[in-house]
């Protein structure tokens, strides 16, 4: 782990205004230190010379205001700190949502989503640590050690030279345990990534565990995480306690080092005991900044390390960004008209071909989804039929070339040009009507229930409260309710293209027949509806029915 992350100031500009002021408040604090050292050494000196009370309440003031701007110039620190933090955590979030989108959701099908929540939410959150106490004592050892240690030498040349000496030991040692905690920190980060992931996918199927009657096997399996993120975090603080230890002991020879030789100066009259206890008052505080820095080395290294996974996807959604159009406009002109054989009105597929795990899904596939109609995919599970959607949508890796309405669009353009109802309905905790119109929030009451009705749905009260997931419907209102949520998307952005993939597959027969109807409805509209369906009722409906047969033959693609 660097000291400072040269990427945290390009990705984050409030961590520059950040330093700029803690910058300030560490000259503060450092002037207040020689200050404060200086006036009790001469109120020592004076009242061991003799001299009265009354003498001294000036230089008692004196030291009392130097103590307020200490406090004061610390109490900023840790509140420019806690500041600073809340805002890079919020503007390293906004950057990884964007980056997140930029790659797309190919990308994202092939990333953990409970990894992205972790790195996220406590990830990033454990920058709290790092800024409100291992970057403010790095900033008070840039400004504050080199500052006392001249000023030492001013005074005591032998003492400053001891403490040149000995105080790059600090970091060495820092250095030394780092190599060594290293491992167990990105332990411990793994481990707390497999107990995120682990516990999001028991309770996603715990259903599915439920029917088949092994759900009384996870309670063990999430224990057993569990128990090796204990260990791990245990690990990591038993080395940092440690090094806080060995820290404190080799800062405390120094200063006794330091000590001694003064003492030995003060018994030959080398020295005075003003300059002897004015540079013994300096000493410690030459070291306890980066003792400090060492202390809480460890105690950052959470945030630091997600900091981390964020700067990769950052930079991964950078130079991916330039690449991809570059190879869209290779192949035909990007977001632009592909060659005049190539032309098709509505979706069409050319020389299609998709592999993974080992497996051709789909080889040299083409079809064209006539705008004005409805076309149907039918053909064995595993055929590659939802595979044919995902590539549609660019969810899916692909070699041949997907056009809508005769141009290879990319990006945010191919996904604003879709409507899209997967076999899932993702539904979230909220009003149905929140549901309905999930990702267009400015569409109007009137919109959404127009999109329930065309969906069979015009009993369902749009201010009906729904759980997580959808809880409070049943399984064909919630599938309902995400083909309502696709109409609505459809027609309030003009998309030329709908999908649906086993859109009846909870419905009973004449509901179904309500569904075609909205089916057509959306075609008669001019758009290309492509349907993935193993209902026999809603494939006869459609006015093309096309079958994808499952590859037998294993290659790797």
């Amino acid at each position: 782990m660097k000291p400072l992350d040269p990427r945290l100031l390009s990705h984050a500009a409030s961590a520059r205004s950040f330093f700029v002021l803690g910058a300030a408040l560490g000259a503060v604090q450092t002037a207040s230190i020689i200050g404060f050292a200086w006036l009790v050494t001469h109120l020592i000196v004076s009242a061991i010379a003799g001299e009265r009370v009354v003498e001294l309440l000036p230089w008692f003031g004196a030291l009392l205001v130097v103590i307020a701007v200490r406090s004061a110039a610390t109490w900023g620190m840790e509140a420019i700190s806690a500041r600073a933090a809340a805002k890079v955590k919020s503007e390293l979030r906004s950057k990884l949502l964007a980056s997140i989108a930029k790659l797309g959701p190919a990308w994202l099908t092939g990333t953990s989503s409970s990894r992205l929540t972790t790195l996220a939410g406590p990830g990033l959150g454990a920058l709290d640590t790092y800024f409100a106490k291992y970057l403010p004592q790095l900033i008070l050892t840039a400004i504050a050690a080199p500052v006392l240690i001249v000023v030492m030498a001013l005074w005591d040349l032998p003492s400053a030279i001891t403490v040149i000496i000995t105080l790059p030991l600090i970091p060495v040692f820092m250095i030394l345990i780092g190599w060594a905690t290293e491992k167990v920190q990105k332990r411990q980060w793994t481990a707390l990534s497999t107990l995120a992931t682990g516990f999001l996918e028991v309770v996603e199927g715990l259903s599915t565990l439920k029917i088949f009657g092994r759900a009384e096997r996870q309670p063990a399996r999430i224990r057993e995480v569990t128990d090796g993120y204990r260990v791990a975090t245990m690990k990591v603080l038993r080395l940092s306690f440690m090094s806080g230890f060995a820290l404190e002991l080799l800062a405390s020879l120094s200063v006794a080092l330091i000590a001694v030789t003064i003492g030995i100066q003060l018994i030959n009259r080398d020295m005075t005991l003003e300059v002897g206890l004015f540079v013994l008052l300096l000493a410690p505080e030459v070291y306890l900044p980066l003792r400090q820095v060492g202390a809480q080395f460890h105690a950052a290294a959470d945030g630091v390390a997600a900091s981390d996974d964020v700067f990769s996807i950052i930079e991964e959604a950078e130079r991916a960004a330039t690449p991809s159009d570059a190879r869209a406009a290779a192949a035909a002109g990007a977001d632009g008209p592909i060659s005049a054989g190539l032309q098709h009105r509505g979706l069409a597929f050319t020389g299609i071909t998709v592999g993974y795990e080992g497996r051709t899904v789909l080889r040299d596939y083409s079809l064209v989804v006539t705008p004005g109609e409805v076309t149907a995919i039918v053909g064995p599970s595993g055929a590659g039929k939802s595979t044919l959607l995902g590539v549609a949508r660019g969810t899916v890796g692909a070699s041949g070339v997907v056009t809508i309405d005769g141009e290879q669009l990319t990006g945010d353009r191919r996904r604003a040009a879709i409507a899209w109802m997967g076999q899932s309905a993702s539904l979230i905790e909220g009003t149905v009507a929140e549901n309905v119109a999930l990702g267009q929030p400015d569409a109007g009451p009137d919109e959404v229930r127009a999109a329930l009705a065309d969906a069979g749905l015009e009993f369902l009260d749009g201010d009906r409260m729904l759980g997580v997931a959808g809880a409070g419907l049943s399984g064909g209102q919630s599938q309902r309710v995400a083909l309502a949520r696709t109409l609505l998307r459809a027609r309030r952005l003009d998309c030329p293209v709908v999908l649906f993939d086993e859109p009846s597959s909870a419905l009973d027969a004449d509901t179904e027949q309500r569904i075609a109807a909205a089916f057509r409805s959306l075609a008669q509209e001019g758009r290309a509806v492509l349907v993935v369906s193993h209902r026999r009722a809603l494939v006869a409906s459609a006015d093309s029915v096309h079958t994808i047969e499952r590859l037998e033959t294993v290659a790797n693609a």
